[in-house]
């Protein structure tokens, strides 16, 4: 998956590395740290979308991925999990982001504990289908941490998509999803491999025309894929009419090229969106030492890389998570980011991070730098 990312060499920034380090490296050393927020803040209320358009975007351009409470990586307690969701609320996102796979239920019922009771008018959530969840007293190997006592199996057929999202509702406890995204129908999901062909025949003529149908009904208000790389996306567009896609993975300070040059111009021609999943690199953005979700040690260059784009945006006054949320959200075919958040603290910084003027200087010198492309969209400087 790393075979497309293109970064600067190590010879060019072994200078950066050794100078910005010791700044990053205490930023977050155990779950949950938080990368201070720098830089002049305004009062402005969270980025939006404008109504209108040839197919659904939600309002709110931020909001919560749901996967850290799924307990990914370490356990959040019940009253962090309860206590993100209402830091989220209270601080102005109304887009929240979840899936059956996260936790095995776990983080659709938190979400549905703390959405429950807020008025369902005012909030976007999706969640995704694809994996079926029954009860087992044998819970199988998975990265989750404490996990339910639940088994999974892939469907993704017209019958197994109604049921997932009739589960769904369940699990959040409300009427009704209005975006629901066929999740990791990819190459990358290791349970696959290149079986993903077979699993995207069965969508193809079962969870796509069934998803369609939901939408026409006004069960749905729009359908996409939740998937890691770019290829089931493409091939999507060409057999099925999808609204809105999450791509994790693929859009982020450090790696866009692809994105920009192929994906996006394709998705945009058909007036589809993207929410962008993972616009921290699950936390490497941040200061977390782990790149995205594979068990793979962090690339050398993307360290280099970020060392050199941490001196540069520290030289401006303002820190590197503020920087790479800003980016993410810039393109215009980019509806939405849902950087996920573990406590209070994590939800409380990213909100303040979307108020942060960022000098233009930033961004002209990310350029040099060859941090960023020189097509890349940037956020209005301040």
């Amino acid at each position: 998956m790393h075979s497309r990312r293109t970064f600067l060499s190590a010879a060019a920034l072994g200078a950066a590395t050794l100078a910005a380090a010791p700044l990053i490296a205490s930023a977050q050393t155990r779950p949950g740290d938080v990368l201070p927020t720098q830089g002049r803040r305004g009062t402005s209320p969270l980025p939006t979308n404008p109504a209108g358009g040839r197919k659904y975007r939600p309002t709110a351009r931020v909001g919560l991925g749901g996967a850290p409470l799924g307990n990914n990586w370490a356990v959040v307690t019940e009253d962090d999990a309860q206590a993100t969701l209402e830091a989220a609320w209270d601080g102005g996102m109304r887009l929240f982001d979840t899936s059956p796979w996260y936790g095995l239920g776990r983080s659709e019922r938190r979400f549905g504990h703390v959405l429950g009771q807020k008025p369902r008018e005012e909030y976007v959530i999706s969640s995704k289908v694809g994996r079926l969840l029954t009860a087992t007293k044998e819970t199988p190997k998975v990265s989750w941490k404490e996990p339910p006592p639940f088994a999974y199996r892939y469907d993704y057929s017209a019958e197994g998509t109604r049921r997932s999202v009739e589960d769904s509702l369940q699990r959040l406890g409300i009427d009704s999803l209005d975006i629901v995204l066929v999740h990791d129908l990819s190459p990358d999901n290791g349970d696959m491999g290149e079986r993903w062909l077979e699993y995207f025949e069965q969508a193809r003529t079962g969870a796509f025309p069934e998803l369609t149908k939901m939408r026409e009904e006004g069960l749905i208000k729009a359908w996409g894929m939740g998937v890691n790389t770019p290829d089931p996306a493409m091939r999507a567009i060409e057999v099925a009419d999808p609204d809105i896609f999450l791509l994790a993975c693929q859009y982020s300070l450090l790696d866009h090229t692809h994105a920009l040059e192929h994906t996006f111009p394709h998705l945009a021609t058909r007036g589809i969106s993207v929410i962008v999943g993972s616009p921290l690199l699950a936390g490497f953005l941040a200061g977390r030492e782990r790149y995205l979700y594979g068990s793979q040690p962090v690339p050398p260059d993307a360290q280099q890389k970020r060392a050199k784009a941490e001196e540069i945006v520290r030289a401006h006054g303002v820190d590197l998570r503020t920087v790479a949320l800003q980016f993410a959200n810039a393109p215009e075919v980019v509806s939405a980011i849902v950087p996920g958040s573990r406590n209070a603290e994590q939800v409380a910084a990213n909100i303040e991070s979307m108020s942060v003027a960022i000098p233009a200087a930033v961004w002209s010198d990310l350029r040099a730098a060859k941090i960023i492309t020189a097509n890349a969209p940037v956020p209005s400087a301040a």
